[in-house]
């Protein structure tokens, strides 16, 4: 079955147009269910479509021999008048290129497609944002338009799920109750769409295990030409039981016996392959008594927990829930529009969201009544800001403020 993400709706906007549609994201996030769901669609309103898997080394070796002999391929499938150039059917051909990072040079063949093949509409995906930023030159600008996929959101988990939800409704206590207990799932095993399909948690922990693994193997070995595999993996597993702490890079230095450069490339690579986000720190009027160092957040809880704890967890810990609200914010704001604030005098909030050209502090806590309101208290009177938001799964909702998760 092919559920519609909510990221369909904004993508199907440029279907239409001339710009080659890129989805960036990490493995296993839906990136090829996307694909599969805009090929069905577009095939039942009776569009001409190709659907091309690079992992078939096959595709590689046609299109890595030039824009003649993916012609020549098209030609054979019956989709093009290879004497004309042009789709049989005088219609636009749209083409799915799934894993666009193995080609050799990606951005030439997108180019010469994009230039002298109008006929021709390309939806290109890749698993590595940091491939295909060294494979992709600035000959492709003004010809793309980037989408980045990550894992479910809440709302998306619940429709993955099958059960019924519609944001901004008020809800009785039952189904409150059963949000809840749906919420704390989704924090326990993450995002990623074959984890929530499955339901046996041994299965969850042996899927998660894979996707790390093919990360290590894949995006790692084959595409960064790390040396080091394992102090790779040490640090990968010491920034896992970091998320939501500031990046100190001496000491993991010193922790993993990695040089700080190295660490700093190693953390470069985790970015771009979209494991981690660096969460650059809010900076106002009293830039004095603001720390600037950045904060490790994870995108995914799942993942995040079988790298730290080497399973899956039956209660939410530490710092688990505050990566799981920063996952639902970055899903639907932008992963650019997620901060943080903290003074050199430890006053601390845990988000704060660039929202409609202004700011919003946001507090995560498990539960409401454990909030301590004096770090957002000094934050509204330093920026004279009026609103906060406090993200909670338990406890007493004490003013509209109060959200669940729900309802960011």
């Amino acid at each position: 079955m092919l559920y519609k993400r909510e990221i369909t709706s904004e993508i199907s906007k440029y279907l239409n147009t001339d710009d080659i549609v890129v989805l960036h994201g990490a493995r296993q996030v839906g990136k090829t269910h996307i694909l599969y769901y805009f090929k069905e669609m577009l095939e039942r309103e009776k569009k001409q479509v190709f659907y091309i898997d690079l992992e078939d080394s096959r595709y590689v070796a046609i299109i890595d021999s030039g824009v003649e002999s993916f012609i020549d391929l098209l030609a054979e499938e019956g989709l093009l008048n290879k004497a004309k150039k042009s789709a049989t059917s005088n219609k636009k051909l749209y083409v799915f290129i799934d894993e666009i990072q193995y080609l050799q040079h990606p951005s030439s063949f997108l180019k010469l497609i994009s230039d002298h093949h109008k006929n021709i509409k390309l939806v290109v995906s890749g698993s590595s944002s940091f491939e295909i930023k060294n494979k992709f030159s600035d000959s492709l600008v003004g010809r793309t338009v980037n989408f980045e996929i990550f894992s479910l959101s809440f709302t998306e988990f619940l429709l993955f799920k099958g059960y019924p939800f519609e944001k901004g409704k008020v809800f009785t206590q039952k189904k409150i109750d059963e949000l809840k207990k749906l919420f704390k799932e989704y924090i326990l095993f993450g995002g990623y769409p074959k984890i929530v399909l499955t339901r046996e948690r041994e299965k969850k922990e042996k899927y998660l295990q894979q996707i790390i693994d093919t990360y290590v193997r894949k995006d790692i070995r084959d595409l960064a030409e790390i040396k080091d595999i394992d102090k790779f993996n040490k640090l990968l597993e010491v920034l896992a039981s970091q998320s939501g702490n500031l990046l100190n890079v001496t000491e993991l230095s010193n922790t993993c016996k990695i040089a700080k450069p190295t660490v700093e490339r190693y953390l470069f690579i985790m970015e771009n392959t979209y494991i981690i986000k660096l969460v650059h720190p809010y900076s106002g009027n009293i830039r004095s008594e603001l720390f600037k160092t950045p904060k490790i957040l994870f995108y995914d809880t799942g993942l995040m927990q079988m790298l730290w704890l080497k399973n899956l967890q039956k209660e939410i810990i530490g710092n688990v829930f505050e990566t799981g609200i920063f996952s639902e914010l970055v899903k639907k704001y932008g992963k650019d529009n997620v901060l943080y604030w903290r003074t050199k005098d430890k006053k601390e909030i845990d988000f704060i969201l660039r929202k409609n050209n202004s700011f919003l502090p946001i507090e995560a806590k498990i539960n409401f009544n454990k909030f301590n309101p004096s770090a957002v208290r000094y934050f509204q009177e330093k920026y004279n800001i009026k609103k906060y938001n406090l993200v909670s799964l338990e406890g007493d909702i004490l003013n509209k403020e109060y959200l669940y998760p729900w309802s960011l």
